[in-house]
């Protein structure tokens, strides 16, 4: 009771994203003294009343309303996921708010998926309007947007100096379908070249991830997400991710396809060799293998160009290209993007969706990636990026046997850490920023695209406290807060 006493005092200052400590510092040394005295409270209690103090979003405790929902509805969930104790209800640009209404400032954007920020008043518009006219027709009769859409890709692709073959669209519903239909029509055109069936063999790389569907899942070298469902389908192999010594050996005649990420997000945010890509296209040129990129967390003016694959030469652009994540900005939908080459070579009935090309996924696509193909937008992305790059600086020299490496670019970007940051996503968690991980001790940094210079600064301040808290003398200290729990 005394905890929770203590929790509605504390609440206020939680919304407002305060911490109690700041405004009234006797606060700190009365816990304290209270937690070092012969007290009726527990040490549990005693813990808690000091988290609450000293944090502006402490975790909801076992008897909160949070805990409640989520007691009561995990015995119904498949156990896939490990979430925070946190509950989200709302979001408003580039902040959510959880169910105890407590602000958080989001360096995650849903996975690079939130790029315009969250309730993008105009997309909320166009799902009311749409809504209320056509949502759903299937694929068996025509729609305006499923066009509309198709079209726009490849106007702007040419006009931003994209993929030059990009020729046609295959619109589906997700990143993992996307790249389901890319490795199908690679291994069509392989059927076609060789139709001894000696052409069906497709390459990936070390530290990629392309979906969990069992194409996708195949093309993503990772036992952690392998083992579990193996064997995989037959036919795939993988190289090293910018080696280009080995290419000869692992692109061969037998090689249909070849799928790379222009930067590679969930393996650690590693970027490609400019080279690489280039070796890697001459080759897939000279054995007759189509080659497929990437680009459902990378692309989308991530980078702050429309492509990813643009930072390398126009010769290394290629045959099929690959989108979703920002796409729908939350709203699910997907796209494989093909040269004519390709495309001359899928007969009708090769391939299909149910509900790929909805009206009202379409429409909310056409409105999102023509605010992403912004030359302002693409812009802000490149200075915001020099903001992080600064305090990612200051982090360095602050924590230099922490801080190793910075990688990435645009706003799809690594801090390598030399330890395991578990306790730093959540002591910036409970101090109100969300952040995310990858690869390995990797922090990843995918905000909105629309994220301020000032927000940057806001969460970096936050992620500075975390990691004077976390860390001392470049190890953690196995807390989140200062009172050591």
């Amino acid at each position: 009771m005394a905890f929770r006493a203590c929790s509605r005092i504390l609440r206020p200052h939680a919304r407002l994203g305060t911490s109690p400590i700041r405004l009234y510092p006797q606060l700190r040394s009365a816990s304290t003294a209270t937690a070092a005295a012969t007290s009726n409270l527990s040490p549990e209690v005693q813990r808690g009343i000091f988290k609450e103090a000293s944090l502006s979003n402490p975790d909801p405790p076992q008897d909160s309303q949070t805990a409640a929902l989520v007691s009561d509805q995990s015995p119904y969930l498949v156990p896939t996921y490990v979430r925070p104790p946190p509950m989200f209800v709302r979001g408003d640009g580039c902040y959510m708010w959880d169910i105890e209404n407590r602000r958080y400032l989001d360096f995650t954007a849903g996975i690079a998926v939130n790029s315009l920020g969250h309730a993008d008043p105009e997309m909320t518009k166009l799902i009311s309007q749409q809504s209320k006219m056509l949502i759903h027709s299937s694929n068996l009769y025509n729609n305006p947007w499923t066009g509309a859409l198709s079209k726009l890709i490849i106007s702007k692709t040419h006009e931003a100096g994209g993929m030059q073959a990009a020729s046609k669209v295959f619109i589906s519903n997700s990143g993992t379908e996307a790249n389901e239909a890319a490795l199908k029509f690679a291994r069509k055109v392989g059927k076609v070249l060789a139709p001894d069936g000696s052409k069906t063999e497709i390459v990936s790389f070390t530290n990629s991830f392309h979906g969990r569907t069992f194409g996708s899942l195949s093309a993503t070298p990772n036992p952690k997400y392998q083992e579990p469902f193996s064997p995989m389908v037959p036919g795939f192999k993988h190289g090293t991710y910018n080696d280009a010594s080995a290419m000869d050996d692992l692109v061969t005649p037998s090689t249909c396809g070849v799928i790379i990420e222009p930067i590679q997000g969930e393996g650690g945010v590693n970027v490609a060799d400019p080279a690489f890509l280039s070796a890697l296209r001459a080759r897939c040129t000279a054995v007759g293998a189509v080659l497929i990129h990437d680009e459902i967390q990378c692309g989308l003016s991530r980078t702050g160009q429309l492509w990813a694959h643009q930072a390398a030469p126009p010769s290394s652009h290629p045959d099929i290209l690959t989108t979703a994540k920002a796409l729908g900005n939350g709203y699910p939908i997907g796209a494989t993007i093909v040269s004519e080459e390709v495309a001359s070579k899928i007969a009708t009935g090769d391939h299909g969706t149910t509900f790929g090309g909805a009206p009202l996924a379409c429409r909310l696509a056409h409105y999102i990636f023509g605010r992403l193909c912004d030359p302002d937008l693409q812009r802000s992305v490149l200075a915001k990026e020099h903001v992080f790059r600064r305090r990612f600086e200051e982090l360095k020299h602050r924590f230099p046997s922490v801080v190793t490496e910075v990688r990435g670019r645009g706003l799809i970007l690594g801090l390598q850490l030399s330890t395991d940051p578990a306790l730093l996503v959540t002591a910036a968690r409970e101090r109100g920023l969300l952040v995310i991980t990858c690869g390995t001790n990797t922090l990843r940094f995918v905000p909105p695209l629309v994220i301020s210079e000032q927000e940057i600064n806001d969460g970096m301040d936050i992620l500075r406290d975390a990691m004077d808290v976390v860390f001392r003398d470049g190890q953690p200290v196995q807390r989140t807060h200062l009172n050591g729990q």
